[in-house]
């Protein structure tokens, strides 16, 4: 049997179609079927969206982490599957309202916002969007409980690092900027992504609603700030402040990491910020919410960041930095007083927003009051 190559099988049944083709009348050819148009449905208005980090265990009913009060009490029941993330998201359609968990770190941070952003079934046009997360507070600046509002992000990353074993004697610490040759430069390197400035105006707006708000207490919090007798602030029971926001993916602790934290925001800010906060996410989100707005997405001047302290981020007098940071109580005896302020004072700038979204959501909150 002679065998053909595949190749040459083509024109034949090009031909022998033809034939057969040629040989149907018109009255036997099938009619053609046009498939109906389907449009998509359209996608869904998002007034608002709480980006919190971590959940323990459900996402109710039981031990909270910072997403379970927000889902309980914004009565954020419809779900949306999310397999593109960390973790599905949440919504009240009636107040227009999403909660989202993105996982702990920048990498899930920046990739859980993105994914969300460019998500076709929600419209993020004219969204709010509110990091509501804890972290742990220098005790120079607010003690346990307290609530701050960012306006600059500054990444603890991105740069260079020599082992502090290593470095030279003239040297306070081993990180230094990327394309420089030491610590603290005169001439600072360009920013590239070492630090995110978020509107400072609508930082302030959510300040001035929230200062004097009476936030709740915790005897057990309120005798652990008891010891730290060197710095009133932390004293005092849970206050709102202004306070910028430090993130590294490393859970760092101890007085000389916390000098550097200082230092390494008021560098990067040229001396405008003051570091408050220490987290691990809200750089990642900074810069996911750019490009979005960038591509027409979201306004990235919609963008609020909002830290609540769990703990101190230098430890207790009489307590080495090993001891503070690996003792079972050192990240959570603050636990619940955090999320408890977290909510109180993050939902009241929420239930404004939505609440007269007639006017925000074609404004921002501060050019009304100008007016």
């Amino acid at each position: 049997m002679k065998l053909l190559h595949r190749k040459s099988l083509v024109p034949a049944v090009i031909v022998a179609s033809g034939i057969l083709s040629a040989c149907g009348s018109k009255d036997q050819a099938e009619p053609a079927v046009v498939s109906p148009v389907v449009e998509a449905p359209a996608p869904i208005e998002v007034k608002a969206v709480v980006v919190t980090m971590f959940e323990i265990g459900e996402d109710s009913g039981d031990t909270a982490g910072e997403f379970q009060l927000w889902k309980e009490r914004e009565g954020l029941n419809t779900r949306f599957e999310f397999p593109q993330s960390f973790h599905d998201i949440y919504m009240n359609e009636e107040t227009g309202v999403m909660g989202i968990v993105t996982g702990m770190g920048t990498m899930k941070s920046t990739s859980a916002v993105m994914a969300l952003g460019l998500d076709p079934r929600f419209d993020f046009t004219n969204a709010y969007w509110l990091v509501a997360g804890i972290s742990g507070f220098d005790p120079e600046d607010a003690s346990i409980g307290s609530v701050a509002w960012a306006e600059y992000l500054v990444d603890g990353d991105f740069g260079h690092e020599i082992d502090a074993r290593e470095i030279p004697e003239d040297w306070d610490t081993g990180f230094f900027p990327l394309f420089s040759a030491g610590p603290y430069p005169e001439k600072r390197p360009p920013n590239q992504g070492e630090m995110f400035q978020i509107n400072g105006e609508l930082a302030n707006w959510a300040f001035e609603m929230t200062k004097d708000i009476d936030l709740p207490d915790d005897p057990a919090v309120a005798e652990t700030r008891a010891h730290f007798t060197e710095y009133p602030n932390a004293q005092k029971p849970p206050f709102v402040l202004k306070g910028d926001n430090l993130a590294a993916m490393t859970f760092w602790h101890g007085e000389i990491l916390n000098e550097w934290a200082n230092r390494w925001v008021d560098y990067w800010s040229e001396g405008k910020g003051e570091f408050v906060s220490s987290a691990m996410e809200d750089t990642g989100t900074a810069q996911s919410l750019f490009y979005l707005d960038r591509a027409g997405k979201v306004d990235y001047d919609r963008f609020m960041v909002m830290r609540s302290a769990s703990n101190f981020t230098i430890p207790e007098p009489g307590k080495t930095a090993v001891e503070s940071l690996t003792s079972e109580g050192e990240s959570y005896e603050g636990l619940g007083l955090s999320l408890e302020t977290a909510h109180i004072v993050g939902s009241k700038v929420v239930h404004e927003i939505v609440n007269n979204w007639d006017v925000y959501k074609q404004q921002l909150p501060y050019e009304v009051e100008k007016k």
